[in-house]
């Protein structure tokens, strides 16, 4: 079966915004589990719609990477570390 994403999750920009400034409010601890829960709902929600593992592991790594850049666009920009 072959699932086309019309819209990697990566390029989904509200949802990565969304991401990072839910992380912003959060400890560095929590921020981390915050991020990896989020990875494993959007795993989940990708095997039920039976997208192929090497797949799911390549958009995943994408999202992940779009929400650190986020998360460090809004740290510069706003003086926080």
């Amino acid at each position: 079966m072959t699932v086309v994403l019309p819209f990697p999750i990566a390029r989904r920009q509200a949802f990565i915004r969304k991401q990072a400034d839910h992380s912003t409010c959060l400890n560095p601890d929590a921020a981390e589990r915050y991020l990896s829960y989020q990875v494993q709902v959007q795993r989940e929600a990708m095997r039920r719609r039976g997208v192929a593992e090497d797949l799911i592991a390549h958009e995943l790594r994408c999202m992940e990477a779009a929400i650190r850049r986020e998360l460090q666009r809004v740290s510069l920009s706003t003086g926080a570390v």
